[in-house]
């Protein structure tokens, strides 16, 4: 791996904007073959891949099979699924076990079975099938990714550098629909540099901060998404948020996520002393604490409702000390900092927005609209995760969804017909153009919109909706865009405006689809429309300028 400053204009064979399990998993396959460069607007392990604690389902225990990983999948996303998505990631998700594995990914072993792998189960699994690095799992494998990064060469890391847009055919002004490229912050200099890709892949995350309470970090504020938008690409079912039920609720805990896991292994929700301190799930859906996660979000949203607390709480204390210990040892520490003692006390827990499971449309080797434009991890909708995401298939779907653009990329340019060897792409790319802007006067905008656009996010396109609510979440956010695309126009790029400006579009799309949604399905939850319609569809929008 190497580091090296930036001229006014780059040129490599890839470009990889993300650094999460996606984006390190597609550069180290690449690197052997290609130029790579990968980007990041903060630091290399600030991802939201790095904070997955769960696990990676794969069907490796005796008795599980992959027909019942895809069923279990295809229940979960409530019959909007694409079935070959799900057998494409089901099947290959040994195998990408098998190579973390290889690469060092220290994994949960069996105490009572030594070399083999500990499973656990998690909500919507019907069976043991969660491989698992204790309660770390994204950590686990994120740091030996890195570690593997460090000792590869032909891999140019910028860190602190932000997308700011794509560079395709309209703005070269020709006729065609390939990108080129990208336009990139460098944060640190407040420069906007060229970076030319014959292959351009985006790995940038999902969009979890466009909601006031999430599990995710502060970097996931959807730039692939709205990025690949503005250039020409369709995106799907951006309706379907996943809330993930249990998050860490104390003033003092940021967007600490409390494991599915623990649910997995007999963790039992519960009201709060004043209201009863009584188990509510077996009333709620008769896989109790197990069901998959939109029921168990919708579930504590109508218990905080109906009893107007402010959390629940879940409790693990039945187990002993040492199997939390074991199984949990993260969570275990972070509790006890807050003055939480999960051995003998219930962890009060509030919903929060977890996983974007719509995205940039794509097919199985990640390629989007436009020739030279691949998307992967959960800034992509390969149609697997349908109307709700199943635990711990999305960082399988990364590492499987990235080898296959990997193989997607080698095959193309082994075809005699192909256009991204170094003597077909474009060399010289538009410079950005600043003159006619100049430096911010009050960041208070910013800062005052990005709140705005969080707590009505939160308070009109939740998690249960209302046609109501989603035309004032319209109305408020054509009103902020205006604001901002003025601000956009007249002074210098920041990365908050960036990333502000990518969330409003976020927040465009993700209204837009609910609106378009007469009915309920797994993640989308209306009140004018409770019934679940005939046939399942996609949500699919085109942009006007592709």
């Amino acid at each position: 791996m190497t580091r090296l400053p930036a001229p006014a204009q780059l040129n490599f064979d890839v470009l990889i904007i993300g650094s999460g399990l996606a984006g390190l998993t597609a550069a180290l396959l690449l690197a052997p073959t290609h130029r790579v460069a990968l980007l990041t607007k903060r630091e290399l392990s600030d991802g939201s891949s790095g904070w997955a604690q769960g696990g990676m389902a794969a069907v490796l225990a005796e008795g599980d099979t992959l027909e019942q990983h895809v069923s279990d999948t295809l229940i979960a996303g409530a019959g909007l699924c694409d079935a070959a998505a799900v057998r494409a990631v089901v099947e290959g998700a040994p195998e990408a076990i098998a190579w973390l594995r290889a690469l060092g990914v220290p994994f949960s072993e069996d105490s009572d079975k030594p070399g083999e792998l500990h499973l656990t189960r998690e909500g919507g699994h019907s069976q043991r099938r969660i491989v698992h690095a204790t309660d770390a799992t994204g950590a686990a494998v994120q740091r030996t990714l890195l570690e593997q990064l460090r000792r590869t060469a032909n891999i140019t890391v910028f860190e602190h550098h932000m997308l700011v847009d794509l560079i395709t055919d309209r703005q070269l002004k020709r006729e065609g629909k390939q990108c080129h490229g990208a336009h990139v912050l460098d944060v640190a200099s407040g420069r906007v540099r060229t970076f030319s890709a014959g292959h351009t892949i985006l790995a940038t995350g999902g969009a979890g901060k466009v909601y006031l309470y999430s599990t995710n970090p502060d970097t996931a504020t959807g730039d692939g998404i709205a990025s690949a938008w503005r250039a020409g690409c369709r995106v799907s079912n951006m309706e379907f948020i996943q809330f993930h039920p249990t998050c860490l609720y104390h003033p003092h805990a940021k967007s600490f996520l409390i494991s599915e896991a623990v649910r997995g292994e007999g963790g039992q929700l519960l009201l709060p002393p004043e209201a009863g301190g009584t188990r509510f799930m077996p009333a709620h859906d008769a896989r109790a604490e197990l069901a998959p996660r939109d029921v168990v979000a919708r579930a504590i949203d109508f218990e905080m409702k109906k009893h107007g607390v402010d959390c629940v709480y879940l409790d693990i204390s039945h187990q002993s000390p040492a199997f939390l210990q074991e199984h949990f040892p993260n969570i275990l520490q972070r509790c006890a900092e807050l003055g939480i003692d999960i051995t003998s006390q219930a962890i009060p827990v509030v919903p929060a927005a977890h996983y974007t499971c719509g995205g940039v449309l794509t097919d199985l080797a990640g390629r989007t609209d436009l020739s030279g434009l691949y998307a992967i991890g959960e800034t992509a909708c390969t149609g697997l995760h349908g109307a709700n995401r199943l635990a711990s298939n999305s960082l399988v779907e990364c590492v499987v969804l990235a080898r296959a653009t990997h193989d997607a990329i080698q095959a193309q340019e082994a075809a005699p017909s192909s256009q991204t060897s170094a003597a077909g792409r474009v060399t010289e790319l538009p410079a950005w153009d600043e003159s006619q802007v100049t430096d911010a006067d009050e960041a208070v905008v910013i800062s005052h919109n990005w709140d705005e656009l969080r707590r009505f996010m939160w308070n009109y396109v939740g998690i249960v909706r209302t046609s109501k609510r989603l035309e004032r979440a319209a109305h408020r956010i054509a009103l902020l865009d205006a604001e901002i695309q003025e601000f956009y126009a007249h002074f210098r790029v920041t990365r908050d405006l960036l990333e502000l400006r990518n969330l409003l579009q976020v927040a465009d799309l993700i209204v837009r689809s609910a609106q378009g949604r007469h009915e309920s399905r797994g993640l989308h939850f209306s009140r004018d429309y409770p019934v679940l319609a005939p046939q399942a569809l996609p949500t699919v929008l085109a942009p006007a300028v592709a």
